[in-house]
């Protein structure tokens, strides 16, 4: 099954935390089942992204048969999902992300997860790693591409 990830979706460590809190829901299932008749229990709260998460793929978290398949899709996906590092000068807006992320799902894989990281050092724009290829989208990189042509117009503003 192709699992539709929510944009809230975005690292491997989302994943893991949904899938803690679909555990945390059986389990809640479970001792409610092992309890007497009458009992109070307090069941657990949904967030957002998991209610969401079974809604886009029809699936009802009150049923054990459907917790289970989100269960293996969701290991599923965190041991073969396409994992790609992005790294940034700084940290980037959750609308930034957001923005990138469903671009990536509709472009290279429905199930893209991303790790992102800060390397000041890029001064701007980031830095794309993939496990065979890197893609250097920084400022730093595209003035140094540039050095030569940078260095002749400092030249000629010198002598002019």
């Amino acid at each position: 099954m192709e699992l539709k990830l929510p944009a809230g979706v975005v690292s491997q460590v989302d994943v893991a935390r949904v899938l803690r809190e679909l555990n945390a829901l059986t389990d809640f299932f479970v001792g409610a089942a092992a309890r007497k008749s009458g009992t109070p229990m307090q069941p657990p709260r949904l967030t957002r992204t998991l209610t969401q998460l079974a809604q886009d793929n029809h699936f009802n978290l009150l049923e054990d048969s459907n917790r289970k398949e989100l269960a293996s899709v969701l290991n599923e996906v965190l041991g073969h999902a396409p994992l790609l590092h992005i790294s940034f000068a700084s940290e980037p807006s959750t609308k930034a992300l957001e923005t990138i992320l469903v671009w990536m799902r509709a472009n290279i894989h429905p199930q893209t997860l991303l790790q992102v990281g800060l390397q000041p050092n890029i001064a701007a724009g980031c830095v794309l790693r993939t496990p065979s290829k890197v893609f250097d989208l920084s400022m730093r990189s595209y003035l140094q591409k540039q050095e030569s042509y940078l260095v002749e117009l400092i030249a000629g503003a010198a002598r002019g």
